[in-house]
């Protein structure tokens, strides 16, 4: 496993916005085949990418929904979804990036979006 200061700092910021029991799961499910993806994965997105100071976490959260939602990959749009709500992002906008997706890459990936989003939402109410 790496020990970077890339790799540590990505660590930090993929555990506050996916959630620490989602990372520390896929860490430890790693295996000899995937462990150098959770590592890339950790060190560039989250450290390198992620870390950069010159957006908000809140601004990267949104632009991952659009991209993430486009590329029609529900599982990581709903661990997305629930990441853009840590980073303080409210449902009403993220209500905006998906009508703004279903304008600029189609109705299709839009709708598939709001399924995903209310399914999280609805998880979330009932736990409250």
């Amino acid at each position: 496993m790496s020990n970077s200061e890339l790799f540590k700092k990505g660590m930090e910021i993929r555990r506050a916005v996916v959630g620490a029991e989602y990372v520390d799961k896929s860490m430890a499910s790693a295996d000899e085949f995937t462990m150098p993806l959770q590592e890339l994965v950790t060190e560039y997105c989250w450290g390198a990418v992620w870390g950069r100071e010159e957006l908000p976490r809140k601004t990267r959260s949104m632009l991952n929904l659009a991209m993430i939602s486009i590329l029609n990959r529900p599982h990581e749009l709903k661990l997305h979804i629930n990441g853009a709500l840590r980073n303080g992002v409210t449902r009403e906008e993220i209500r905006e990036v998906f009508l703004q997706v279903g304008i600029y890459a189609g109705v299709p990936a839009a709708i598939d979006s709001f399924r995903i989003a209310r399914e999280v939402f609805e998880s979330i109410d009932k736990k409250a």
